[in-house]
């Protein structure tokens, strides 16, 4: 018996624009969904680009022109995966519509763009969730699980990097097609936004609520041209930022990220210590958890390297055999399973976007944090 069929329209045809349409592609293949997702049109700003990737990835049409992919009658779905100065504008129009919307990361540029479009969305009561994906890597859903249970006991310490290095060079520019994102205007934000906010999200998915924050931030190039103006234009994102955190648990967090650090492409890890057990994970080894566990016998006490392949452990009864793992973009498979699964359940499937903006207010504390040099408290709602 055939399906019913979920049709997408992705808006964005970039690097997280490939992530998602792989996604839709592969989710119903491995995972029993009460409806099928189908790639019903991708949206780009120009006809060349829209058809090329119309073309590689399957879609039934393509448009240049996002209004008229929302207006449209034949789809379900709205995926933004777009620069973060246009969600706003995208979500409030795919919320009017009645279309559910799937949102790149992070939800807005700043809480107070996010606070009108979770306003948005829960009105017009569509389906919303944003693409925090980390949550759902088989690892670190494992440690939710091991957390949940009180494995860890009282938690005391939270820590989390995130480092890259490719903006090192001073000639390189900002704005524009793959570099908007040094330029605040569209970006909202440097490091802070792009890259802790993932960390903040699996964070506080993980162990709770951020009460209170201090942080650093700092801009190492201080002038870089501007791709569009043709100008030598001043620097305003944060090229690294540093914060400490109280989590409502009462355990204290630590937060790094820069895209300054040489030899870093892209290492996200957390840890967190416990009364009883500590975990600790890396995205370049993103298969494996590691555990520490103080309940051990003492002759054998030490790390302990879980391999997450097992059929038992989250997600992985749907792919290989035992001992052979899966990488970064099976998350994504996954948010689009969890999605859909939700979709028909009537279920709203975290993060939504109220979930979202939660990570914005502790975002905008910080950079308030590192404007102020004081401590900053996070707004609540």
């Amino acid at each position: 018996m055939s399906k019913k069929p979920w049709n997408v329209g992705v808006i964005g045809c970039g690097f997280m624009g490939r992530a998602h349409s792989n996604a839709y592609r592969k989710a119903a293949n491995f995972f029993d969904l009460p409806m099928q997702p189908v790639l019903q049109a991708c949206c780009a700003r120009t006809a060349t680009d829209a058809a090329a990737f119309a073309e590689r990835w399957g879609y039934a049409s393509f448009e240049t022109d996002w209004r008229r992919l929302v207006e449209r009658k034949d789809i379900d779905a709205i995926d933004i995966c777009t620069p973060n100065d246009t969600h706003r504008e995208i979500a409030l129009a795919a919320a009017a519509a009645g279309k559910a919307i799937l949102c790149e990361k992070p939800l807005a540029r700043d809480a107070a763009e996010g606070a009108v479009m979770v306003e948005a969305v829960e009105r017009a009561k569509v389906a919303n969730t944003v693409w925090y994906n980390y949550r759902r890597i088989p690892a670190v859903t494992l440690a939710k699980q091991l957390i949940d249970q009180g494995r860890l006991g009282k938690v005391f310490h939270y820590r989390a990097q995130f480092l890259q290095d490719w903006t090192i060079s001073a000639e390189l520019p900002q704005g524009g097609t793959g570099l908007w994102r040094l330029d605040k205007a569209v970006a909202g934000s440097g490091v802070t936004g792009d890259l802790l906010a993932h960390c903040i999200d699996t964070a506080m998915w993980l162990n709770g609520g951020i009460d209170t924050v201090t942080a650093m931030t700092e801009t190492f190039v201080k002038e870089r041209k501007h791709n569009l103006t043709g100008k030598v234009e001043k620097v305003t994102i944060d090229d690294a930022c540093a914060f400490l955190a109280r989590f409502q648990n009462g355990s204290l967090g630590l937060f790094e990220s820069t895209r300054y650090a040489r030899g870093h492409k892209a290492l996200y890890t957390f840890e967190i210590n416990g009364e009883h057990a500590s975990i600790r994970w890396d995205l370049h080894d993103l298969h494996r958890l590691e555990w520490f566990d103080h309940k051990d016998e003492s002759v054998v006490r030490g790390w302990r390297s879980i391999h997450v392949t097992d059929r038992e452990m989250p997600y992985m009864s749907r792919w290989w055999v035992p001992g052979l793992q899966i990488g970064y973009e099976h998350s994504f498979v996954h948010q689009v399973a969890d999605f859909v699964d939700g979709l028909a359940a009537g279920k709203a499937t975290a993060p939504t976007f109220r979930d979202a903006q939660h990570t914005q207010h502790v975002c905008d504390a910080v950079l308030k944090s590192a404007g102020d040099r004081q401590w900053a408290t996070v707004k609540r709602g």
